[in-house]
């Protein structure tokens, strides 16, 4: 079944982004291409595949890139030394999502 607008203007109400008519047009057809490659995908038996936890390394392989070792850490005043805004020991941000319903 096709996508339709309304199925990307919910998947952009999901992840609290506003389309523009031109952006839904522009995106409708490449959210429709992945929906279909994953559909193919979905299609392949899989039955006689070992489930991985880690597909970068094989499992007796160590996948760190440095030796775990301890070091010293900030102290809170350290880590709040630069903020432009802190207060209650803690960075101070501004809102980004403000959601009407």
């Amino acid at each position: 079944m096709p996508l339709s607008e309304k199925d990307v203007r919910y998947v952009a109400d999901l992840a609290h982004l506003e389309l523009t008519e031109e952006e839904v047009k522009k995106f409708l057809p490449q959210l429709d291409s992945v929906l279909q490659y994953v559909q193919k995908l979905n299609e392949l038996d899989t039955s006689a595949i070992e489930p991985m936890a880690q597909v970068t390394y094989p499992g007796s392989e160590n996948a760190a890139f440095r030796v775990d070792e301890p070091r010293r850490n900030l102290s809170q005043d350290e880590a709040l030394a630069n903020a432009p805004e802190a207060g209650a020991g803690s960075f101070k941000v501004p809102r980004v999502i403000e959601r009407e319903d």
